[in-house]
């Protein structure tokens, strides 16, 4: 699928929000999570208008005790935030070994290439499968809230999946009205962990040698 660079998916969710407040509907979505802060601003955004669960299936994220800290994380902010709508959970095991299986080859791509691609694909395939099996009206990932992640190849590959599942994906560009600056004000606001790279281990090798780069010579 091939979507129009201008496609305003901010637009697209506000107009589903609308379409079901008018028809007094109250939504289910299980919507995959990549971490806390991240999904700071999403809930509060999504839990006015839809029954959240909260999917944590990140297989990308190493080493372990980093899986386990983002985890850990995620749930302290799910019972601790209020909401209008209760927001629950469903955890998944962790399988980074699937993920290495399928970025094999793709170990020295950028950020923002294929390897991501192949991972956004991953997540939210599960999170599609998950969500017919267990009949939810919708799934979703709140990835869209980084301005470091390609919010049209997330969009593609949720209408696509959609299609394969057949069940309807919630469009996003949760960045748009200050997402992105509201999700690091409740990170601040609930003291959560923020992590220095996306969560491979690919993004931390390349976190690290910027960080090498930008320190001043020596010789």
């Amino acid at each position: 699928m091939v979507m129009p660079m201008n496609k305003n998916f901010d637009k697209m969710l506000e107009n589903i929000i609308k379409k079901h407040k008018e028809q007094g509907e109250i939504p289910k979505v299980l919507l995959h999570s990549c971490c806390a802060p991240c999904s700071s601003y999403v809930i509060e955004y999504l839990s006015q208008y839809f029954y959240l669960t909260i999917l944590y299936y990140n297989p990308n994220i190493a080493p372990r005790d980093e899986y386990d800290k983002r985890k850990k994380e995620q749930i302290r902010l799910i019972n601790t935030m209020k909401t209008k709508y209760k927001v629950n959970i469903l955890d998944c095991d962790y399988d980074n070994d699937l993920y290495e299986s399928l970025v094999k080859g793709l170990e020295l791509e950028p950020e923002r290439g294929r390897r991501c691609e192949v991972c956004f694909k991953l997540r939210l395939d599960k999170t599609a499968s998950l969500a017919k099996k267990m009949n939810y009206d919708y799934f979703g990932t709140t990835l869209t809230v980084s301005p470091y992640k390609n919010c049209l190849m997330i969009n593609e590959l949720g209408l696509d999946i959609e299609q394969k599942f057949k069940i309807k994906f919630l469009v996003s560009d949760f960045k748009k009205r200050n997402g992105y600056k509201r999700s690091i004000e409740l990170s601040h606001e609930y003291n959560l962990y923020r992590q220095n790279y996306c969560g491979c281990k690919y993004s931390k090798e390349a976190y690290e040698r910027h960080l090498k780069e930008k320190e001043p010579s020596t010789s």
